[in-house]
């Protein structure tokens, strides 16, 4: 969960205060804009991403399909063991914690740290999965988690456990990869395939085929024949 070095180093300046940054008084407002500046030049989705109903069907079609392998040398710290920021996936190098963009993308009403942009002081999700509205507050127990629409297990088994340590980082961080979603919810999904879990919210089904393909096809990981008859279904649910 470490920041990258240029905006630990301009927030560092901004808590110093004027003694350490030339005694004026605007110092810590123009090193906190300076910071957000610096967040702000991240988009928090890639170019074209989720892909269209059209082009998510393009994609699956174009998928190799054959049965996972792998699932028993399955660890997390093969992803790493803790958010990055150093990747070049989605929202990376931008300073902050892959969390926190995820909460700063996906939550409304939301209120950032006065002095670090990065942080989510409050605001409120509605989960996608479930259609529940959540509360969040900064250091208080919360009901939102982070959750790899394709998860890390289910993308180790469809060919990740050939990746090199470096690509395996980067698609854990990958914003592209992640949403705020209720926990109970991303407990009872856990690793399972698009064959073995669905959104219980079936008006989200659409658009969450579109991400799942459009993650496989990025990654270029292969889809077992249920998970794809799995992800056709959820599809044909997507209006013109």
């Amino acid at each position: 969960m470490r920041s990258s070095r240029p905006l630990a180093a301009v927030l560092a300046l901004a808590l110093a205060g004027p003694a350490a940054a030339g005694c004026h008084h605007d110092d810590a407002a123009t090193a906190r804009a300076s910071a957000a500046a610096l967040v702000g030049r991240v988009p928090p989705a890639g170019a074209g991403f989720p892909p269209g109903a059209a082009a998510a069907k393009a994609q699956l079609a174009g998928l190799k399909v054959e049965r996972g392998r792998h699932w028993e040398t399955y660890k997390r710290e093969n992803f790493g063991r803790y958010w990055s920021d150093e990747t070049d996936a989605v929202g990376g190098r931008n300073g902050c914690d892959t969390r926190d963009d995820v909460l700063r993308r996906d939550l409304t009403e939301l209120r950032e740290g006065d002095r670090n942009p990065c942080v989510v002081l409050s605001g409120t999700l509605h989960d996608p999965y479930t259609g529940k509205v959540l509360p969040y507050t900064y250091r208080r127990a919360s009901q939102i988690q982070t959750d790899h629409v394709v998860a890390l297990g289910a993308a180790w088994r469809a060919g990740a456990y050939a990746w090199t340590p470096r690509r395996r980082l980067e698609y854990a961080n990958d914003l592209d990869v992640l949403l705020a979603v209720d926990q109970q919810t991303n407990h009872d999904k856990g690793s399972r395939t698009a064959d073995k879990w669905r959104p219980p919210r079936r008006a989200y089904w659409c658009e969450y085929a579109r991400r799942y393909t459009g993650i496989m096809a990025r990654y270029a990981l292969s889809v077992t024949a249920p998970e794809k008859l799995a992800l056709q279904d959820m599809l044909a649910t997507c209006t013109p």
